[in-house]
C-alpha cells in the first residue's frame, strides 16, 4: 500500500505534518470513509492551539475504526515461500 503525507500550518502558524495517509483508488470500498475521516482529523488539528508537530493518520484510524475494517484496509499481501 502506498502512503502520502501532508504538511500545513495551523491557526497559530505552527507547521504540522500528518503522515501515513493511505492512497486508495476511487473504486475502493474505503475511499469515501478515509476521505471524510481525514478531513475531520485535519480540521481538528488545524483548530488546535497546542498541536503536536507530527501526527500519524494510521494511528488515528486504529483508534476510531472498527478493528475488522482496519485490518481489511491495511491487510498486507502474504509472501509465498518467504520470498
Amino acid at each position: 500500500m502506498l502512503f502520502k503525507s501532508l504538511e500545513f500550518k495551523n491557526v497559530v502558524g505552527q507547521k504540522v505534518k500528518v503522515v501515513e495517509i493511505p492512497v486508495l483508488e476511487e473504486e475502493s470500498l474505503f475511499y469515501f470513509m478515509i476521505q471524510v475521516r481525514l478531513q475531520s482529523f485535519i480540521t481538528a488539528i488545524y483548530q488546535e492551539r497546542n498541536a503536536k508537530k507530527f501526527y500519524s493518520f494510521k494511528e488515528y484510524l486504529k483508534r476510531v475504526m472498527k478493528w475488522p475494517d482496519y485490518e481489511q484496509l491495511f491487510q498486507s499481501a502474504k509472501l509465498k515461500n518467504n520470498a
